[in-house]
C-alpha cells in the first residue's frame, strides 16, 4: 500500500484527505503559470510508456518502489514519437471492468488508457457520472500509473534548471523522479510544470512515474459535454532553463495610438537572475525575407525580478482574421561576464487592439462580426489526444468554408491551436477549465419540476442552489482563479484570442467575479466573456445560448439598454445546435445579425462530432460510438454526436449550409444590374476574382453566356451596382436562364488554392420567349388506343407499350410495367406501390418534441380504408378513375378523406390529383404531404431539376444551386452516423427514377401559374429501418430491393429542437385540406 508520504496526502484536521479528493489542494510543488514557449534544449518524452491499471488507487503500484524500477527494454523509447498512435478500436465495447492486472503492460503517450485496453470510455451531457458529493470521489477511482527512463542530453549546460512539464493529464496525477516525489497536479485541460533538477542524475538513466486518477475533486468542474477520458494525452517534456540567469515568463502587448496607426511593442519579463544581463528585442518583417524593423538592447541588473520593456513601431500592418500579418519578435538573454547568450525566445506577434467602443466589441477600432463555430478537443481514434496535423485541418476546413472565430469549448486546447489560429487569422475565444452543469440535475429532480414550466422559472428556482456547491463558494475561490491564471498565462501571446472566458454553464458566483477581476487586472487588453452572468456583471458582453432568432432581436432591445443606447454588445456563444439533420433556420439568424449592429455573431454549437470508431473487426463493421455503445452509464446517448462535421472531421450538409450563410460577399439582381455587398469587416475585395456564367435547362444545361466580371474597388461594409455583361442581356432577349456569379480566390493563401469559391449567387433572370425549363417529353405510344380490362379483383389499364393495374379492393395502384420493364414493387404490408403519404423517419431534431407529438397522434401507423373507386370516363386516349379511401391511424378517431383522381393517358403519362380532408381532432401539422411511391429495385439513378446536389428542406436550403443534377440512390443517402431522415430535394420540376437502361418513372408537378414545385427523396431505407437503426450498420434494405421514393408537395423543415428553438412556423406542414396534382411519366429505355 503506497505510503502516506508518496500519496501526498494533506491533513485538514477533520482526517487525511487524499490531494485527488481535497478541494483545497489542486497542486503541489508547481512551477508558476508562464506563456508558452519550448525551448530548443528539450526532449519529447512522448513515446511508449510502461503501465500498469488498478481499479483504485490503493491498489495501484507504489512509485519509486526499488522492485518496481523499470528495466533497460525501454530505453529505445527515448526517441521522440508522433500522436499518430495505434488504432485501439477493436476492443470489445462491451467489456466490463476486470479486477486490476498487476502485471506492466504497454501504453501510448500521449493516450488515453480506455482507448487503449483499460476501463472503459464513458459519455454524459450534463449529468455526472459518479455521486454528487463534492469533493469526495468514487472509491473505486480507477488509477493508471505510467512510468518510462530517460537520459539528459550531454549537450545541455550543466548548470541548466530541468523541468518536467505536462500538456494535459486527466483528470490529476502525482509524479516522481527517481522515487522522490515530485508534485502534484489537476486541471485536465491545463499544463503543469515542475523543477526536476534536484532529482535528476545527469551521467545515469532516470526514471519517472506517474499516477494518475480518473476522478479528483477537480472532476466537478470538468463537467464539459464529452467522453469522460483518462491518461497523460498530451505531449510531456523535459525542459532544460540556464541556471545561471533566465526568463521565466514574457508577455507581448501591441498598443495601438488612437489613429490605429503607429504602435508601442510592450514586452513584460518576470526574470531569474544571478548576473547582470542585457536584453535585446528585435522584430522582424517575416514577409520581407525576415528584414529588421526595430531593435534595442536594455540593460538589467541581477536584482531585477521583472521588467518592462518597449519599442516604438510606426505603421505596422494590422492583424485581424482576415489580414492575419504576423512579425517576428525575438528575445534575447545575454551575459558579458559569462560572455555567452544564455537564452533566445522566438514568437510571433500580429499588432492588433481589442475594445469595447459605442457599445460594440472592436478590432482596430472597427465592429466585428463573428461567424464562429465551437469546437472540442476530438479525434475519433485518439480521443483528446489529437494531433497537430489533424488540428491544422480543422482549422483549414473552417477558412474554406468562411469560418472566422472560434470559441474552444470548453476548455483550453492544444497549444498549437493558438499559433496556428495566429498564421491563418481566426478570432479566438479561450475559455477556462471550467463547467459544473451537472449540479443542477443533482438539484432539480428531487423538485419533480414539470416539463412545462419555462426555463427562465426553472432556473430560478434551481441555480442559486446548484451555484452554491462551487461557484459561489469561497472554499473552492482558489480553484476557479488558478482555471483562469493557467490559461491567461499559457495563452496570452496569441494575436488571435481577443476574447477570454470564464468556463462554461457553471452557474453564476462570487468566484466568477473573481476571475473576471483578475482577468482585467493582469490584460485589460482583451473582453472577457461569460454566459451565465445573465446580468453581464462578470463580463464584457451580453451572451445567450439557443434562443429563438425572435427572443434574440428582442433581447437586444431590451437587456442592458438605456433609451436607445447600450453600453455592451450581444452574442450568441452557442446556437443552432447542429445535431443531426440540421441546423434548420441558419439564414434567419443570419439576417438578425445583419439587421441589427448590436448582434455581433455567435458560434453554432458544435465543430464535429465525437463518435469513436470502433467494432471494425465485427462481421458487422465498423461503426462511431456514442453513449452507452461501451457499456458505458449512466450516460447521454447520441447527444455527443451534434457537429457540423462527422466524427472523421469531414463536412455534413449542416457545414456546407453554414458557409453559404456566413459567405462575406453578397449579391442580387435588378433589372440590368448586379448589386454587391463587400460582407467583409476590414478588406476590399481585390483578392476575389467574380466568374459568371449564364444556362438555360430543358433535359440538360445549356451554357448561354460566361465570362470573367470586372470587381470595383468596395470597401468593407459597402455596396456598389455593376452592369451585367452584354452577352448576358443578349441571350436573355431569346431564351432567358439562370444567372450565376461564383467569387473565388484569385491566389493561392495559406489555407485554399486560387480559385477556391468564397461565395455565390443565383438568379433567374426575366424571359419572355420561352419557359426557363420544360418537363423534358418522351413520344407518346405508337398504339392510339387504351383498354380498360375488368378482372375480379383488378383494373388494368393499357396499350402495347404499357400496363397499369389497381387492385379493386384496396384502392391503389399494386402494378406498372413500361416496355416489358416493371417500374413499381409492392409493399408487403399495405399491398400498393402507390399511395398518399405523411410519415417521414424522424431526425434527431424531431425526437424532442415533434416526434412525440406525431406518434401521439398515430402519423407513424396510418392504415387506409377504401370508401369508393369508381370509373369516371374510358375513351381511347385516357381513362379517368376515382378513388375515395380514409387513412387514420388505429385507436384514434380522426384521419384524412382522400380523393385521388387517375387521369391515364396513351402516352404512358398519370396524373394524379389529390384532394385530402382531414377530420376529427386531428394534429396542427404534418412532418409531410405527399405520395408514398414503391419503385422495382433497378430505378435507382435519379436525375432532376430543381436544387442541388445535396439534400435540402424548407429551413436547410440556401447552399443547393439550381440545376439538373445527377446521382445513384446511393449516393443520395446522406450517411448520419445516426441513422435518420435524410436526402431531401426541394423546389424540384421534376425528377426522373431510372434504370441504367433508361426506363424508369418522371414525376412533375401541376400548378396553374407553372410555380409550384415538387419536394422528393429516394432511398433504400424504410422510415422504420432509419427509426430504429443506431448505426448505420444497422440499415437493412427492403427484401425485394424496392426503392422507397417521395414525392411530395410539402415537407417540414428541420430546426434545431434538439437542443434550442424548433421549425419556424413559416416552415411547418400545417394539417388542413389540401389540393395537388402530380404527373407521373413512364419513361421507354
Amino acid at each position: 500500500m503506497p505510503s502516506l508520504q508518496s500519496n501526498f496526502v494533506l491533513s485538514t484536521g477533520q482526517g487525511e484527505l487524499p490531494d485527488y479528493g481535497n478541494e483545497l489542494v489542486f497542486q503541489r510543488n508547481r512551477l508558476p503559470a508562464r506563456a508558452y514557449h519550448i525551448p530548443a534544449t528539450s526532449l519529447l518524452l512522448n513515446g511508449t510508456w510502461d503501465f500498469q491499471y488498478a481499479t483504485n488507487p490503493l491498489e495501484a503500484a507504489e512509485p519509486g518502489n526499488p522492485e518496481s524500477r523499470i528495466s533497460s527494454d525501454i530505453e529505445s523509447a527515448l526517441e521522440s514519437t508522433t500522436l499518430d498512435t495505434p488504432d485501439h478500436s477493436s476492443q470489445d465495447t462491451k467489456s466490463s471492468l476486470q479486477a486490476p492486472d498487476l502485471e506492466w503492460t504497454k501504453i501510448n503517450v500521449p493516450g488515453h488508457w480506455q482507448l487503449q485496453g483499460h476501463g472503459r470510455p464513458q459519455y454524459t451531457n450534463v449529468i455526472y457520472p459518479f455521486p454528487v458529493c463534492p469533493p469526495h470521489v468514487p472509491t473505486e477511482n480507477p488509477t493508471g500509473t505510467y512510468r518510462r527512463t530517460f537520459s539528459v542530453p550531454p549537450a545541455w549546460d550543466e548548470s541548466s534548471q530541468l523541468r518536467l512539464r505536462f500538456e494535459g493529464v486527466d483528470s490529476s496525477f502525482h509524479v516522481w523522479v527517481n522515487g522522490h516525489p515530485v508534485g502534484y497536479h489537476q486541471g485536465s485541460r491545463n499544463p503543469s510544470e515542475f523543477d526536476v533538477t534536484a532529482f535528476v542524475t545527469r551521467d545515469s538513466i532516470n526514471e519517472i512515474s506517474v499516477r494518475v486518477y480518473q476522478w479528483c475533486d477537480g472532476s466537478y468542474i470538468e463537467d464539459q459535454d464529452q467522453w469522460w477520458l483518462s491518461g497523460i494525452y498530451r505531449d510531456v517534456y523535459l525542459l532544460a532553463f540556464p541556471g545561471e540567469a533566465r526568463i521565466e515568463d514574457f508577455f507581448v502587448k501591441t498598443i495601438l495610438d488612437e489613429q490605429y496607426k503607429d504602435a508601442t511593442l510592450a514586452v513584460s519579463l518576470d526574470l531569474a537572475l544571478t548576473v547582470d544581463v542585457d536584453v535585446s528585442l528585435t522584430l522582424r518583417d517575416t514577409a520581407q525575407g525576415n528584414q529588421t524593423m526595430k531593435s534595442d538592447t536594455f540593460s538589467v541588473q541581477a536584482d531585477k525580478s521583472k521588467i518592462d520593456l518597449s519599442l516604438h513601431i510606426p505603421a505596422p500592418r494590422k492583424w485581424t482574421a482576415e489580414t492575419p500579418t504576423l512579425y517576428g519578435l525575438e528575445i534575447t538573454l545575454r551575459s558579458k561576464a559569462l560572455d555567452k547568450t544564455l537564452q533566445t525566445i522566438s514568437h510571433n506577434v500580429g499588432f492588433r487592439s481589442v475594445e469595447l467602443k459605442d457599445g460594440l466589441m472592436c478590432v482596430n477600432g472597427s465592429p466585428i462580426l463573428l461567424r464562429g463555430v465551437n469546437r472540442h478537443d476530438h479525434h475519433p481514434h485518439h480521443g483528446r489526444a489529437v494531433p497537430v496535423s489533424f488540428i491544422k485541418k480543422d482549422l483549414l476546413l473552417m477558412k474554406q468554408y468562411n469560418i472566422n472565430a472560434l470559441r474552444c469549448s470548453h476548455y483550453p486546447s492544444h497549444p498549437r491551436l493558438y499559433e496556428l489560429c495566429d498564421e491563418l487569422g481566426l478570432w479566438v475565444m479561450d475559455e477556462a477549465d471550467l463547467e459544473c452543469h451537472g449540479f443542477y440535475d443533482a438539484i432539480a429532480r428531487p423538485l419533480n419540476i414539470p416539463e412545462e414550466m419555462d426555463y427562465g422559472e426553472r432556473k430560478k428556482l434551481t441555480f442559486p442552489q446548484a451555484a452554491a456547491f462551487t461557484s459561489d463558494n469561497d472554499v473552492w475561490k482558489d480553484q476557479y482563479l488558478d482555471r483562469m491564471e493557467q490559461v491567461l498565462h499559457r495563452d496570452k501571446n496569441h494575436a488571435s484570442i481577443i476574447i477570454w472566458s470564464l468556463g462554461n454553464e457553471a452557474f453564476y458566483g462570487k468566484n466568477h467575479q473573481a476571475m473576471y477581476d483578475y482577468a482585467k487586472r493582469v490584460d485589460p487588453g482583451r473582453l472577457v466573456h461569460y454566459e451565465g452572468d445573465a446580468d453581464s456583471q462578470s463580463a464584457d458582453m451580453f451572451s445567450y445560448m439557443y434562443p429563438s432568432v425572435e427572443t434574440l432581436v428582442k433581447l437586444s432591445k431590451t437587456a442592458g439598454v438605456d433609451g436607445d443606447k447600450f453600453e455592451k454588445p450581444m452574442i450568441l456563444c452557442e446556437y443552432a445546435h447542429a445535431m443531426g439533420n440540421g441546423p434548420g433556420g441558419l439564414e434567419d439568424y443570419q439576417q438578425a445579425f445583419r439587421d441589427n449592429k448590436r448582434l455581433q455573431g455567435g458560434y453554432i454549437w458544435e465543430w464535429a462530432n465525437h463518435g469513436l470508431w470502433t467494432g471494425s473487426n465485427s462481421e458487422r463493421g465498423g461503426f462511431y460510438a456514442y453513449g452507452g455503445d461501451f457499456g458505458d452509464t449512466p450516460n447521454d446517448d447520441t447527444f455527443v454526436m451534434d457537429g457540423l462535421c462527422f466524427s472523421d472531421h469531414t463536412p455534413t450538409p449542416g457545414l456546407v449550409e453554414y458557409k453559404k450563410v456566413i459567405e462575406p460577399v453578397r449579391a442580387s439582381v435588378a433589372d440590368k444590374d448586379l448589386i454587391i455587398e463587400n460582407g467583409y469587416d476590414f478588406i476590399d475585395l481585390k483578392h476575389l476574382v467574380a466568374v459568371y456564367k449564364l444556362e438555360s435547362f430543358t433535359d440538360s444545361a445549356q451554357l448561354g453566356a460566361s465570362g470573367e466580371l470586372p470587381l470595383p474597388d468596395l470597401k468593407p461594409g459597402e455596396t456598389v451596382t455593376v452592369r451585367l455583361p452584354q452577352d448576358i442581356l443578349d441571350y436573355n432577349k431569346t431564351s432567358g436562364g439562370w444567372l450565376t456569379v461564383s467569387f473565388r480566390l484569385r491566389c493561392s493563401t495559406s489555407w485554399a488554392e486560387a480559385g477556391h469559391e468564397i461565395a455565390w449567387f443565383q438568379h433567374r433572370l426575366a424571359q419572355t420567349d420561352s419557359p426557363i425549363a420544360s418537363v423534358p417529353q418522351y413520344p407518346a405510344s405508337q398504339s392510339n388506343a387504351l383498354q380498360l380490362r375488368t378482372p375480379k379483383a383488378e383494373y388494368s389499364i393499357g396499350n402495347a407499350d404499357f400496363d397499369i393495374k389497381f387492385c379493386r379492393a384496396r384502392g391503389s395502384i399494386t402494378s406498372w410495367i413500361v416496355g416489358g420493364v416493371p417500374l413499381l414493387a409492392l409493399d408487403p404490408e399495405t399491398r400498393a406501390a402507390i399511395i398518399p403519404g405523411f410519415w417521414r423517419s424522424p431526425t434527431d431534431n424531431d425526437r424532442p418534441k415533434d416526434y412525440l407529438y406525431w406518434t401521439h397522434y398515430g402519423l407513424d401507423t396510418l392504415t387506409s380504408q377504401l370508401r369508393d373507386f369508381t370509373v369516371e370516363s374510358v375513351d381511347p386516349s385516357m381513362v379517368q378513375l376515382k378513388i375515395k379511401t380514409y387513412i387514420s391511424p388505429p385507436i384514434l378517431g380522426w384521419g384524412f378523406d382522400c380523393t385521388l383522381t387517375y387521369s391515364i393517358s396513351s402516352s404512358g403519362s398519370v396524373r394524379i390529383k389529390a384532394h385530402i380532408l382531414p377530420c376529427g381532432p386531428f394534429p396542427a401539422y404534418l412532418p409531410r404531404v405527399g405520395l408514398d411511391v414503391r419503385l422495382a429495385k433497378n430505378l435507382e439513378n435519379a436525375s432532376w431539376f430543381g436544387l442541388g446536389p445535396g439534400e435540402s428542406y424548407a429551413d436547410k436550403r440556401s447552399a443547393q444551386r439550381v440545376g439538373i443534377w445527377n446521382k445513384t440512390v446511393e449516393e443520395l443517402h446522406t450517411p448520419y452516423e445516426v441513422p435518420q431522415e435524410n436526402g431531401n430535394r426541394i423546389d424540384t420540376r421534376w425528377v426522373k427514377m431510372a434504370s441504367h437502361s433508361g426506363a424508369g418513372i418522371q414525376a412533375s408537378r401541376v400548378s396553374e401559374d407553372g410555380a409550384d414545385m415538387l419536394q422528393w427523396a429516394a432511398s433504400q431505407y424504410s422510415p422504420k429501418v432509419l427509426e430504429k437503426a443506431r448505426h448505420p450498420r444497422d440499415l437493412v434494405v427492403e427484401d425485394d430491393g424496392a426503392v422507397l421514393w417521395r414525392v411530395d408537395v410539402q415537407g417540414a423543415g428541420v430546426g434545431t429542437a434538439a437542443c434550442g428553438p424548433g421549425v419556424a412556423e413559416s416552415s411547418m406542414v400545417k394539417c388542413e385540406e389540401v389540393e395537388f396534382e402530380i404527373v407521373l411519366d413512364g419513361v421507354l429505355a
